[in-house]
């Protein structure tokens, strides 16, 4: 029987959501989030007793390449906007000044690596001011910049990446499209 749920994430707010909601499921269950990084903060998750691990991270199958690129470049332009949101951040938080207007979305996948890669195209020459790290960004007419990298990946990869992990995979469920997956691995 389980007693005690630490639930681990970067974003605080996505914690406190999700612990209010499992403590509403199963009152009696103890619940102690824990803000922090998968690559530094795993030392922060108590210790004691039995303890399962549970990484709930689902894995982004390799699929037809039109149907990928239908996804990264949508005609509504969710992704688009999404992407130039990178552009407000720096403005934001390093205090540069990209004009969102001058770069267009660029998204394709790249068959031999099997990732998306999406960028944005300076649709003039422009230099950008980026005051925080003391430099200039100069962009020439049609020059990108990649601002993303999507992998997919193959049952067999994800196989081999567990292995090398000392992981052993036990389970293996996708959606009915076969776009998604989740494994469920156990120490080798």
């Amino acid at each position: 029987m389980l007693r005690r749920f630490i639930p681990f994430d970067v974003s605080e707010s996505t914690l406190r959501s999700a612990a209010g909601a499992i403590v509403a499921e199963y009152p009696g269950l103890d619940v102690h989030a824990v803000v922090g990084d998968f690559e530094h903060h795993l030392d922060l998750l108590p210790t004691g007793g039995r303890r399962l691990i549970a990484f709930l991270r689902g894995t982004d199958l390799v699929r037809d390449a039109g149907r990928l690129h239908a996804a990264y470049d949508d005609s509504a332009g969710v992704t688009a906007a999404f992407n130039r949101n990178v552009l407000s951040v720096l403005n934001r938080e390093l205090g540069a000044s990209f004009d969102l207007t001058r770069f267009e979305h660029v998204a394709r996948f790249d068959t031999h690596d099997e990732w998306i890669e999406m960028r944005l195209r300076s649709t003039e020459a422009q230099t950008v001011p980026v005051p925080a790290l003391g430099i200039e960004a100069v962009f020439t007419a049609g020059e990108e910049m990649r601002t993303e990298i999507s992998a997919k990946f193959r049952p067999e990869g994800v196989e081999r990446e567990l292995d090398a992990a000392g992981l052993v995979l036990k389970e293996w469920w996708t959606d009915r499209a076969g776009d998604f997956a989740l494994s469920l691995s156990v120490r080798g």
